[in-house]
């Protein structure tokens, strides 16, 4: 798509989904204070950034050229584009990507955004349905993953992975009880920041180790009852990882019972599911291809790439 290159602004959320975002061939600039405080990171972490990623000093960004600005969180729009950003900038194109469902009322909460010049970027069906975006213009662009170092399912291990990030603070929304009533009975492995807080918990691992711990595993749980469609999710898929989880918001539209791996809303018929799996390592092993495929053609990279690059092309009159 004949484009030009652009310079993007933006305060990244989720380094994972920032990192897929800049396959997008442009110039990304990430927010940075000098304490790294929450949202102005920069190029933090251990990902493999690209030579398109870039600092955005605070200090320096109102002399800083930009063609869009993409803001990813409340305080970021609401604030730090007025208190930061001059008024040139704050009159550029503005894209506002939403990476979750609402945490107030699931149904009546008014977007942050409500400005019929701003395109609202939700990354599933599922949250565009649920959010009340009054005059502002929505899109759904579905994630894209394309595994940093690809791995292939081996299955060897009698267990199940679950990866989610702070999981012991983050509560019933993101499944705390589901995970500990199921370990219970079935054997689990929790990874993601803190969780070597909770029973289970190995910690932390870099992105892109992940695929290859991913790969020994039987199966991936999903205990999360309400949430954005999960990157980890996805990666699992693309490993070849049947899917256990809940048939809530978006998964219930991704994976097909008995097909890609098993999902319900009845947590014992989930243990049951779990339990099979553990038991039929060879069609565990087809349920993965199975899961493998329909990740590759729905969540392809380069579909990914295009959407954004058609939303932007779109904003800036390109």
């Amino acid at each position: 798509m004949g484009t030009r290159r652009l310079n993007i602004l933006t305060w990244p959320v989720h380094g994972s989904y920032m990192q897929y975002l800049s396959q997008v061939p442009h110039d990304f600039y990430l927010v940075r204070d000098a304490s790294g405080s929450v949202d102005h990171t920069g190029r933090s972490g251990k990902l493999p950034w690209g030579s398109n990623v870039h600092e955005a000093p605070v200090e320096l960004l109102e002399s800083m050229p930009f063609d869009v600005v993409l803001f990813q969180s409340p305080s970021a729009y609401l604030q730090d584009q007025h208190c930061l950003l001059s008024q040139a900038q704050r009159n550029l194109p503005k894209i506002y990507l939403e990476l979750d469902p609402p945490e107030g009322h699931p149904t009546d909460t008014r977007h942050v955004v409500d400005d019929p010049d701003v395109l609202l970027v939700h990354v599933s069906a599922f949250n565009e349905l649920m959010w009340d975006s009054g005059r502002t213009p929505t899109r759904v662009i579905e994630h894209g993953v394309r595994l940093i170092q690809p791995a292939s399912y081996q299955g060897g291990r009698d267990a199940g992975i679950v990866v989610v990030d702070h999981l012991g603070t983050r509560g019933r929304q993101s499944g705390l009880d589901v995970y500990h009533r199921v370990r219970q009975e079935v054997p689990l492995d929790l990874f993601g920041m803190a969780s070597e807080e909770l029973p289970g918990g190995r910690g932390e691992v870099a992105h892109q180790v992940l695929p290859s711990l991913m790969s020994s595993f039987r199966f991936f749980f999903h205990p999360v009852r309400y949430t954005g469609m999960s990157l980890s999710l996805i990666e699992a898929m693309m490993v070849g990882l049947p899917v256990v989880g809940l048939a809530t918001t978006e998964l219930a539209t991704v994976i097909r019972p008995g097909h890609e791996g098993y999902i319900d809303t009845s947590i014992d018929r989930l243990v049951d599911a779990m339990r099979w799996l553990i038991g039929h390592p060879q069609d565990a092993e087809i349920m993965g291809e199975a899961a493998r495929a329909t990740a590759c053609e729905r969540f392809h990279i380069d579909r990914f790439v295009n959407d954004w690059q058609r939303a932007l092309s779109e904003v800036t009159g390109g």
